[in-house]
Order: structure tokens, then sequence, then C-alpha cells
């Protein structure tokens, strides 16, 4: 009989502990899905959205700058709020500002108003990118490398599917439509939190697993470490180019001739290429002992496309754009490296955001510098060597992030 009850609720516990990963599981997806929403959904109407209530070509640059910008401000604001709230309610209240932000900017008539509730969309996804990876770590530790896979593909796909809709529904049913649409979803990533939350009963404000604290092993502090600014570095340069593309891809293309829709469609290329590195890079990443060379030629496939698009942008545009969407597989490897790279979810939680509040805090002033030295000069020459630069700088960041040693040992 003993035998009997024992068995029964060691049964019941893993069953619950399977439905709860499960949950969990959902709720990361979900989430994921929704950081990248506000950027693709945008860029390929901001001319057509500047034309309605009246900015310049000018403040597209601006436009540009604040999902970077919000997300820096989001490696320092999220580590108060995890402090205080917990990973779980700090990741549903991302979701809530991801999904109000989105909606109420559709509505409003002015550029300010919408500039300001942009930002609070970017920022609610800017918490996400940074809860997510010590999330993965606490429920998932034993499949970072499978995890941190299907978390980027999320982030990728919901790139994608943004920059190659929007055109088309703006047409059908106007910018405000199919900028507001994808409110929706935020508010979706929000419901599978609540049934964590209830699941854990007040426990995720007690767990401290995934939170750094001041008694770190060895006085640890991350901006010590060369592998911190290493993966800085690395993280905030691909981002400086990713975004600066993300926002003058399409005014590339309509300067080269093409349509507004062919220029949506080639951010949307640029987005899904990224796919196939969210599916491959993290487990070769966790693989190979040291996976710089596979920083190399990422930074080759960079320079090959922005010649290309400088030169002749037209020729072989489809070429440029795939070869441009191939530089940033630094992004899934700077993600799955923070994993990779430290030992404890403390450090995990730290590497993350200090990697995400320096990368973006310096990546915000890429869209924008991009578009000043193109209105300077009234070519793209300046602005892609902008980027070589950029370029240049994410291979001495990568060098040291790559190196086999993780982050306590050096901080």
């Amino acid at each position: 009989m003993t035998v009997t009850v024992e068995h029964t609720t060691t049964e019941v516990r893993r069953r619950s502990l399977i439905e709860g990963r499960l949950l969990v599981l959902a709720a990361i997806l979900m989430s994921a899905f929704t950081l990248r929403l506000a950027v693709t959904a945008f860029t390929p109407l901001a001319e057509r959205i500047g034309g309605d209530i009246g900015y310049s070509t000018a403040v597209v640059g601006v436009f540009g700058m604040i999902p970077t910008a919000m997300f820096a401000f989001a490696g320092v604001l999220t580590p108060i709020f995890v402090r205080r709230l917990g990973l779980e309610r700090t990741a549903l209240v991302a979701m809530l500002m991801a999904g109000v932000g989105q909606l109420a900017r559709a509505m409003v008539p002015d550029t300010w108003e919408l500039l300001a509730l942009s930002a609070l969309a970017l920022a609610g996804m800017g918490i996400g990118n940074v809860v997510i990876p010590p999330l993965v770590k606490r429920y998932f530790a034993d499949h970072l490398a499978v995890l941190s896979s299907l978390y980027i593909t999320m982030v990728q796909l919901g790139t994608v599917m943004p920059a190659l809709i929007a055109v088309p529904v703006a047409d059908a049913a106007g910018w405000r439509v199919s900028l507001g649409l994808w409110s929706l979803l935020g508010f979706a990533a929000a419901l599978p939190w609540l049934g964590v939350l209830r699941g854990r009963r007040g426990h995720d404000q007690a767990d401290r697993t995934a939170l750094p604290t001041g008694t770190q092993p060895a006085g640890g502090k991350v901006w010590r470490s060369p592998v911190a600014w290493g993966m800085a570095g690395m993280f905030g340069m691909t981002s400086l180019s990713t975004y600066a593309m993300f926002t003058w891809l399409p005014k590339i293309f309509s300067d080269a001739g093409a349509s507004a829709a062919f220029g949506g469609t080639m951010v949307g290329v640029f987005s899904m290429i990224g796919l196939v590195a969210a599916l491959t890079a993290p487990s070769v990443t966790a693989r190979v002992r040291n996976p710089f060379p596979i920083v190399i030629g990422c930074a080759i496939c960079f320079f090959v496309a922005f010649g290309g698009l400088l030169t002749a942008p037209m020729a072989a545009p489809w070429l440029w754009v795939v070869l441009l969407g191939l530089g940033p597989s630094t992004f899934p490897m700077a993600l799955t490296l923070i994993n990779l790279r430290t030992r404890t979810q403390a450090g995990s939680a730290a590497l993350s955001g200090f990697t995400q509040g320096v990368g973006y805090t310096v990546a915000c002033v890429g869209p924008l510098l991009f578009g000043v030295l193109h209105d300077l000069t009234g070519g793209w020459g300046a602005p892609f060597a902008l980027l070589a630069v950029a370029v240049l700088v994410l291979l001495t960041g990568a060098w040291q992030a790559c190196k086999p040693r993780m982050l306590e040992d050096t901080w």
C-alpha cells in the first residue's frame, strides 16, 4: 500500500513537472516571437507614415534608433524589475508593455506620440530580451542548445512576418491597422505567463536562482571581465549593423529605383535568412570549442553585401540581401554564448544584462548616424564605411568572447 502511494505521488510530481515545463516553454516561445514585431512592422511603412502625420526623412533615423536605445535601457531596468518581481512576473509585465505600446501607437495623430508609444512597446521587448536567457537556464539547463535554437528561431520569425506583410496590409486596410494588429500577439504572449505564475503560487518571487546578487562568487563584477566586454562588442556591433539595415534597406532600394513593396520584401528576406542561423548557430556554437572562425565567415558575408549594396544594389539584390542576412549569425551565437560562458544562473543573468545593456547602448547610434552620414554626403559610401568599421570592432570583441573560458573565472 505504501509503495503504491509513493509511486502515485512520484508520478503526479513527474507529470506536474512536465506540464509546468511545457507551459513555460510555450510562454518563452510566444514571448520570443514578439521581441522584434514593433521594429519590422514599422520600417517598411516609415515613409508612408511620415507623409501622413508629417515627419521628415531625418526622423526615420530617430525611429531606427529607438529599438536599440530601449533595449539598452532595458538592460539597466530589467535587473531592478527582476529583483522586485521575479523573472516570471517581469516577463509578464514586458509582454503587456509590448501589447499596449503597439496598440496605442497605431491610434496617435502626431510624431512625438508615435515615438513615445513605440518606445514603450520596445522597452517591453527589451525587457523580454534580457529575461529570456536566464529563464531558459532556470527551466531548461539540460537542453540549453535546443532551447536557444527554438527561442532564437521564434525571434527571427517575429522579425520576418511583419516585414513581409506590412505593405500589403497597409494597402488593403491602412497603415494604422498594419501597425496595430501585432499588439494582439503581445497580449497573447502574456497569457501563458499568467498560467506559470498561478502554478508557482508565489514561489517565483522567492526563487533567486537566476538573479545576480551582491554576493557573487569571488566578489565578481561583470564589468571587470574581458569575456563580458568581448560579448558586448560582438553583440553591440552586430545589432548596430542589423538595425541600420532594418531602418535603411527600403530607402537604399527605393533610391535605386525599386518599389516600396520590394523594399519591404527585402527586409523580410534579410530577416528570414536569420532563421538559418537561428536553427544552426546555437548547436554549432555549443559543439565547437572556439567558434571564432565562424565569426570570420560572418564578417566576410557582411563585407561582400555592403560592397554590393553600395556599388550595384539592383544588379543582384537577392544575393546581397542573402549575404547580408548571414552576417548577423553572430547574434544567435552571442545569445548562446551567454549561457556557454557562464557556470551559474546568476552569471548568466549578469552577463545577459551587461551584454545587452552595453551592446544596445552603443548600437543605438547606428541607424541615426547611418542616416546623418547619408544626408551630409548625399550618398551611401560614408554610411557603409561606418558599418565596415563596426564589423572590424565585432571581430575584435568576438576574439575575446569566443575563447573557451568562463565569466566567473575572469571577473
